[in-house]
């Protein structure tokens, strides 16, 4: 129980030191972060086993570090480095490291969810086993590829956990004044998969609820719809403009998932402000590790302009 929950805690700090350190960075280029979001990606992939993959959206970061993708090749890749996940030539948007099990981010919003549905299939051919999870944000409940995904994943039955991230902004709008349904899970109830709309920002809710979730797909019953609302932190990306003001911005962070899930830890006596500094200076130190490691590799060589290319 300690160390599964100190494990959790530790992901999340990971994450939100990781983004927090490239933010300052001059040359951190266009990035999506996940400040604020951790508990969906940490929560979400402690249902993930070997056999399974992640496939996200463009907002991949705090997922591909919470799937196990190695902090340095993931931060050589963001700085388009030779070392990197993809030998630089991915970064963010086209982030990939199948042996992690993190099958791939896509740029393009809803472009990955049909690519997922596709190897769901193949691992049902397969017959080995493993199930696979698309993790999308809200924006893509309003593409067509989701909705034939959808049916096609309920009528094969497909090993497909759909986790929609509902940070309730698409870019700076309202999740309402886009998208029609009340909830975004009656999508997934729309197509006969079970669909649950969930606090994402409770890790301790988000793996409860994956984890079940998961069963029922090992289990032979089809894909599972999830929704998890959210709430970002930061502006969309790092060059968008922050469109809400600072009242709101700080009511919103009153809910930090990682504040939560320490205060749970602090009166369950898992933790006390010594463990907690102690776990945030590692975190910092893994990065400034990996920022070493990044920032001590080479970029790709020009011979290399044409190569990987499709």
């Amino acid at each position: 129980m300690e160390d599964s929950a100190i494990k959790t805690l530790r992901m999340m700090l990971l994450i939100r030191a990781f983004e927090t350190a490239l933010a300052k960075r001059r040359d951190h280029g266009f990035q999506l972060l996940s400040t604020g979001e951790e508990a969906v990606a940490v929560g979400l992939c402690s249902a993930l086993d070997e056999k399974d993959q992640l496939l996200t959206g463009g907002r991949s970061i705090g997922p591909a570090l919470a799937r196990g993708v190695d902090p340095n090749r993931l931060l050589a890749e963001l700085l388009g480095k030779a070392t990197g996940t993809n030998r630089g030539k991915g970064g963010r948007g086209h982030l990939a490291d199948l042996e992690s099990g993190f099958f791939g981010a896509h740029a393009v919003v809803g472009g990955n969810i049909s690519i997922a549905a596709g190897v769901a299939l193949a691992r049902k051919l397969e017959g080995k086993g493993g199930m696979v999870a698309i993790l999308f944000g809200d924006g893509a409940c309003g593409a067509g590829g989701l909705h034939e995904t959808l049916n096609i994943a309920a009528i094969w039955k497909l090993p497909l956990l759909f986790v929609c991230n509902n940070n309730q902004l698409s870019v700076s709008a309202a999740r309402a004044d886009v998208l029609a349904p009340k909830k975004l899970s009656d999508i997934g109830t729309g197509f006969g998969l079970p669909s649950r709309t969930i606090d994402g920002m409770d890790v301790e809710t988000v793996a409860q609820a994956a984890n079940e979730a998961a069963q029922t797909i090992r289990q032979g019953g089809g894909p599972v719809f999830l929704e998890f609302l959210s709430l970002r932190f930061a502006a969309h990306s790092t060059t968008a403009r922050e469109t809400r003001g600072p009242d709101e911005l700080a009511e919103i962070k009153t809910h930090c998932p990682i504040r939560r899930q320490m205060a749970r830890l602090r009166e369950a006596g898992v933790i006390d402000a010594a463990v907690e500094e102690a776990l945030e200076k590692q975190a910092q130190a893994r990065v400034a590790e990996a920022f070493a490691f990044a920032d001590a590799s080479p970029y790709p060589a020009l011979t290399e302009v044409l190569t990987d290319v499709g």
